[in-house]
């Protein structure tokens, strides 16, 4: 681990920790906050990986998981308005899909990098997020796993309503990890421009 990598590493945990405590709150009837930062975990993996390749990728991912679960679990021990301001199941949740997602990205951008720029960043940060959200969502909300933390309620979350309020009938966190899934896709499209943006300016500055 270099000073070169602290950057990186300090951006996922901050990640991470803002994304466990936003995803506890809507934003509007089918997402949560958390949709709307932590995509960004992606676009820091993928230009670590462009610039110092999968290994370096690797060990900030294994520094962000480190770090962000230990602030996650602080999270777990302090109050807010509706209980702890982390649940155990989000914290669990999030560091599983995080490891896991993190470490297919750096995995499908390298088997891609010596393609078109655009194609590894957007590869694979498309296959990460959908195993992301799929182990978040079902970890932190489903009522099958609900004895990993009896105390937590997520009742609400079980709510039987249509698939974003149109489809067939599914639990609430269903439809909100369809979202979810949505903005994180859209996002990663997003991500191609500050992406581009970064690498063209670090080159400019080490020319």
């Amino acid at each position: 681990m270099t000073r070169a990598h602290l950057p990186g590493i300090a951006a996922m945990a901050t990640i991470v920790l803002m994304s466990n405590i936003l995803v506890q709150f809507l934003a509007g009837p089918w997402l949560t906050w958390g949709a709307f930062t932590y995509p960004f975990a992606f676009l820091v993996n993928d230009l670590v990986n462009r610039l110092h390749g999968p290994a370096a990728a690797r060990r900030v991912v294994w520094a962000g998981f480190a770090t962000g679960v230990a602030c996650s679990l602080v999270g777990t021990q302090i109050d807010g308005a509706f209980g702890p301001l982390v649940s155990w199941r989000i914290a669990v949740g999030s560091g599983l899909a995080f490891l896991t997602a993190q470490l297919v990205d750096v995995a499908v951008f390298d088997r891609l990098r010596a393609g078109p720029w655009w194609r590894a960043p957007l590869a694979s940060t498309l296959v990460a997020a959908s195993v992301d959200t799929a182990i978040f969502f079902t970890i932190a909300f489903s009522s099958w796993l609900a004895p990993l933390e009896p105390a937590n309620d997520v009742a609400w979350a079980n709510e039987i309503l249509p698939l974003l309020g149109a489809g067939p009938a599914v639990p609430l966190w269903v439809s909100l990890a369809v979202a979810d899934l949505g903005v994180k896709l859209a996002l990663a499209v997003a991500a191609l421009v500050p992406f581009r943006f970064i690498l063209r300016r670090i080159a400019r500055e080490a020319a």
